[in-house]
Protein backbone atom coordinates (compact mmCIF):
# COMPACT_ATOMS: atom_id res chain seq x y z
CA UNK A 1 0.00 0.00 0.00
CA UNK A 2 1.72 3.12 -1.15
CA UNK A 3 1.09 6.81 0.74
CA UNK A 4 -0.51 8.49 -2.37
CA UNK A 5 -3.05 11.07 -2.30
CA UNK A 6 -5.35 9.26 -4.69
CA UNK A 7 -7.85 7.71 -4.28
CA UNK A 8 -10.48 5.72 -6.05
CA UNK A 9 -13.44 8.27 -6.11
CA UNK A 10 -14.21 9.44 -9.53
CA UNK A 11 -12.98 13.16 -10.35
CA UNK A 12 -16.51 15.53 -10.39
CA UNK A 13 -16.56 17.75 -13.62
CA UNK A 14 -16.40 21.84 -12.49
CA UNK A 15 -19.93 23.37 -12.18
CA UNK A 16 -20.49 25.38 -15.14
CA UNK A 17 -21.47 29.16 -14.28
CA UNK A 18 -24.41 29.75 -17.03
CA UNK A 19 -24.56 33.50 -18.72
CA UNK A 20 -27.67 35.24 -18.22
CA UNK A 21 -29.23 34.52 -21.31
CA UNK A 22 -28.41 30.87 -20.79
CA UNK A 23 -30.61 31.27 -17.71
CA UNK A 24 -33.55 32.91 -19.79
CA UNK A 25 -33.29 30.29 -22.44
CA UNK A 26 -33.70 27.56 -19.91
CA UNK A 27 -36.23 29.02 -18.32
CA UNK A 28 -38.01 29.41 -21.06
CA UNK A 29 -37.67 25.54 -21.73
CA UNK A 30 -39.99 24.74 -18.53
CA UNK A 31 -42.71 26.01 -17.13
CA UNK A 32 -42.82 25.02 -13.30
CA UNK A 33 -40.54 26.28 -10.91
CA UNK A 34 -40.52 27.04 -7.42
CA UNK A 35 -41.29 30.03 -5.47
CA UNK A 36 -39.98 30.84 -2.35
CA UNK A 37 -41.58 34.00 0.02
CA UNK A 38 -41.31 34.50 3.68
CA UNK A 39 -44.13 34.04 5.52
CA UNK A 40 -44.89 35.10 9.25
CA UNK A 41 -40.79 35.46 9.42
CA UNK A 42 -40.36 32.38 8.04
CA UNK A 43 -39.39 30.75 4.55
CA UNK A 44 -41.94 28.96 2.41
CA UNK A 45 -42.38 27.54 -0.75
CA UNK A 46 -44.91 27.10 -3.49
CA UNK A 47 -44.85 25.36 -6.45
CA UNK A 48 -45.77 27.56 -9.64
CA UNK A 49 -46.59 27.44 -13.17
CA UNK A 50 -44.71 30.65 -15.11
CA UNK A 51 -44.22 32.22 -18.19
CA UNK A 52 -41.23 34.14 -19.02
CA UNK A 53 -42.38 37.68 -20.18
CA UNK A 54 -39.51 40.25 -21.32
CA UNK A 55 -36.91 39.68 -18.84
CA UNK A 56 -39.49 38.96 -16.32
CA UNK A 57 -41.22 35.84 -14.41
CA UNK A 58 -45.11 36.19 -14.44
CA UNK A 59 -47.22 33.32 -12.72
CA UNK A 60 -50.82 33.38 -11.49
CA UNK A 61 -52.38 32.84 -8.11
CA UNK A 62 -55.83 33.19 -6.19
CA UNK A 63 -56.53 35.04 -3.01
CA UNK A 64 -54.23 33.57 -0.08
CA UNK A 65 -50.89 33.33 1.66
CA UNK A 66 -48.69 32.68 -1.44
CA UNK A 67 -50.43 36.00 -2.74
CA UNK A 68 -49.73 38.14 0.04
CA UNK A 69 -46.24 37.06 0.50
CA UNK A 70 -45.56 37.88 -2.89
CA UNK A 71 -46.48 41.15 -2.57
CA UNK A 72 -45.12 41.83 0.82
CA UNK A 73 -42.03 44.15 0.65
CA UNK A 74 -40.05 41.05 0.81
CA UNK A 75 -38.02 40.21 -2.05
CA UNK A 76 -38.73 36.72 -3.31
CA UNK A 77 -36.93 34.23 -5.78
CA UNK A 78 -37.95 31.43 -8.10
CA UNK A 79 -35.75 28.59 -8.42
CA UNK A 80 -36.75 26.39 -11.92
CA UNK A 81 -34.52 23.16 -12.83
CA UNK A 82 -33.98 20.56 -14.97
CA UNK A 83 -31.96 17.41 -16.01
CA UNK A 84 -31.03 15.55 -19.23
CA UNK A 85 -32.09 11.54 -18.73
CA UNK A 86 -29.69 10.61 -21.86
CA UNK A 87 -26.53 12.60 -20.70
CA UNK A 88 -27.15 12.73 -17.09
CA UNK A 89 -26.47 16.87 -17.30
CA UNK A 90 -28.46 19.18 -14.79
CA UNK A 91 -29.44 22.87 -14.75
CA UNK A 92 -30.38 24.96 -11.93
CA UNK A 93 -31.46 28.90 -12.46
CA UNK A 94 -32.69 31.19 -9.64
CA UNK A 95 -34.23 34.59 -10.14
CA UNK A 96 -34.36 36.56 -7.45
CA UNK A 97 -36.57 39.99 -7.04
CA UNK A 98 -39.07 42.26 -6.76
CA UNK A 99 -43.04 40.94 -7.17
CA UNK A 100 -45.98 42.99 -8.76
CA UNK A 101 -49.13 42.86 -9.29
CA UNK A 102 -49.65 43.92 -13.12
CA UNK A 103 -52.79 45.84 -13.29
CA UNK A 104 -55.55 45.75 -15.37
CA UNK A 105 -54.27 47.69 -18.17
CA UNK A 106 -52.75 46.60 -21.29
CA UNK A 107 -50.10 45.27 -20.03
CA UNK A 108 -52.64 42.45 -18.35
CA UNK A 109 -53.98 42.03 -21.70
CA UNK A 110 -50.77 41.63 -22.83
CA UNK A 111 -49.88 39.15 -20.23
CA UNK A 112 -53.56 36.91 -20.86
CA UNK A 113 -51.72 36.77 -24.09
CA UNK A 114 -48.89 34.36 -22.71
CA UNK A 115 -51.50 31.65 -22.36
CA UNK A 116 -50.21 30.96 -18.71
CA UNK A 117 -53.00 28.43 -17.08
CA UNK A 118 -52.84 27.06 -13.39
CA UNK A 119 -52.76 23.78 -12.85
CA UNK A 120 -54.62 23.65 -9.78
CA UNK A 121 -58.56 24.08 -9.56
CA UNK A 122 -59.51 27.45 -8.53
CA UNK A 123 -60.14 30.95 -9.24
CA UNK A 124 -56.42 32.37 -10.27
CA UNK A 125 -57.19 35.68 -10.98
CA UNK A 126 -54.22 37.52 -9.88
CA UNK A 127 -50.96 38.11 -12.22
CA UNK A 128 -47.97 38.80 -10.43
CA UNK A 129 -44.80 39.91 -12.27
CA UNK A 130 -41.48 39.10 -10.83
CA UNK A 131 -38.67 41.67 -12.10
CA UNK A 132 -35.50 40.68 -11.44
CA UNK A 133 -32.51 42.03 -9.65
CA UNK A 134 -30.62 38.94 -10.15
CA UNK A 135 -30.49 35.85 -12.29
CA UNK A 136 -27.93 33.38 -11.94
CA UNK A 137 -27.61 29.57 -12.93
CA UNK A 138 -25.42 26.37 -13.18
CA UNK A 139 -24.79 23.87 -15.08
CA UNK A 140 -23.45 20.10 -14.04
CA UNK A 141 -23.31 16.35 -14.38
CA UNK A 142 -25.61 14.48 -12.00
CA UNK A 143 -23.11 12.14 -9.84
CA UNK A 144 -24.40 8.38 -10.57
CA UNK A 145 -26.04 7.00 -7.68
CA UNK A 146 -23.78 4.00 -7.15
CA UNK A 147 -20.86 6.59 -6.34
CA UNK A 148 -22.31 7.81 -3.17
CA UNK A 149 -25.35 4.68 -2.65
CA UNK A 150 -23.99 1.82 0.03
CA UNK A 151 -26.80 -0.39 -0.59
CA UNK A 152 -27.48 -1.79 3.58
CA UNK A 153 -27.38 -5.48 1.75
CA UNK A 154 -23.56 -5.65 1.88
CA UNK A 155 -23.32 -3.50 5.28
CA UNK A 156 -21.59 -5.24 8.19
CA UNK A 157 -24.15 -6.81 10.85
CA UNK A 158 -23.84 -7.96 14.67
CA UNK A 159 -24.33 -11.67 14.89
CA UNK A 160 -24.95 -13.03 17.41
CA UNK A 161 -22.35 -15.55 18.22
Amino acid sequence: MSNSSSTNQPSSPATEILETNECWELLRGVSVGRLAVVVDHHPDIFPVNYKVDHGTMVFRTGEGTKLHAALSDTPVAIEADGVNPETGVAWSVVVKGQATAVSLTQEALDTIGLLLFPWEAGQKDQFIRIIPSSVTGRRFTVTPPDTWWTPMDGAPTARSE
